[in-house]
């Protein structure tokens, strides 16, 4: 029987060596060949390799910045990048278009080097215990998101006003947080916003009267419950035919019929 001692596969190239074939002892054996196969091996990963350069430079500083070799150990620079653990390239341009992290012991602030994925369109940090500090300013880079999801997070500050210039937005959850202040009346302006979930923090001050005249064709889903908003409902929550509205638990007043108007499809209020 032969003994193999590999096989090789290229895109252009099939390497197998036999000792039986070649007569020669192992302890002998000299392969003069071994430092062209590994030319040809860092050729063939150069031309297969799909992630855009920039994009895993920047992926590498973000596992840098969450100093966590476990819950990231498959992203090397040896390797692709469109082929790592929670990142997703488009086919097409293969530039990464989604980073999600989720239930993990990742610790640290929110690196500001997401704000360099430029294509990025879903962005999940999600059940990040660890996870603290403010929603960086950079992501106001991130004008191809469209789903932007942190929640379930030890991240603080205010909700940014940023947010308002990211038109590609559809769904917007920074749920189970610790976000103070107030409530940015721009979000309204957000013209493909569909789902808004801001419950579970510690918002304050009033809800934004120009919530009711948020754009699309879409019944939109609002999520404001366990703040501490005070103040009157907004009269102007009449106009919108929401899918879900949930103000609960918070200590608003007023008269809040108005949201059960007729003609109404609305599958769940809890105020």
């Amino acid at each position: 029987m032969n003994k193999l001692i590999t096989v090789f596969s290229f895109q252009s190239i099939n390497l197998c060596v036999s000792l039986k074939s070649m007569a020669l002892p192992v302890t002998n054996l000299k392969l003069p060949w071994l430092p062209l196969f590994f030319f040809f091996l860092l050729f063939n990963f150069v031309l297969s390799e799909l992630c855009h350069p920039d994009d895993k430079k920047v992926l590498l500083k973000i596992k840098k910045a969450f100093n966590d070799p476990y819950v990231l150990s498959s992203w090397h620079l040896e390797t692709d990048c469109c082929e790592w653990y929670c990142i997703e390239c488009d086919r097409a341009s293969h530039r990464v278009i989604s980073l999600t992290i989720v239930s993990s012991e990742l610790s640290g602030q929110i690196p500001p080097e997401i704000g360099d994925l430029l294509f990025l369109e879903t962005l999940m940090l999600h059940k990040l215990s660890n996870l603290t500090g403010p929603i960086q300013p950079g992501m106001a880079k991130l004008h191809h998101l469209k789903f932007f999801w942190i929640n379930w997070t030890n991240i603080s500050g205010l909700v940014p006003d940023f947010l308002s210039n990211l038109t590609n937005l559809t769904h917007l959850s920074l749920s189970f947080n610790n976000l103070t202040g107030t409530i940015p009346s721009s979000l309204a302006k957000l013209p493909n916003l569909g789902a808004l979930q801001l419950d579970r923090n510690k918002l304050t001050g009033q809800i934004p009267n120009s919530f009711g005249y948020l754009p699309g064709d879409q019944a939109p889903s609002l999520y404001l419950s366990h703040n501490q908003l005070s103040g009157k409902i907004p009269p102007s929550l009449s106009r919108l035919n929401f899918t879900v509205i949930d103000l609960s638990q918070n200590k608003l007043e007023g008269n809040a019929s108005m949201i059960f108007g007729e003609n109404r499809t609305i599958q769940i209020i809890d105020l």
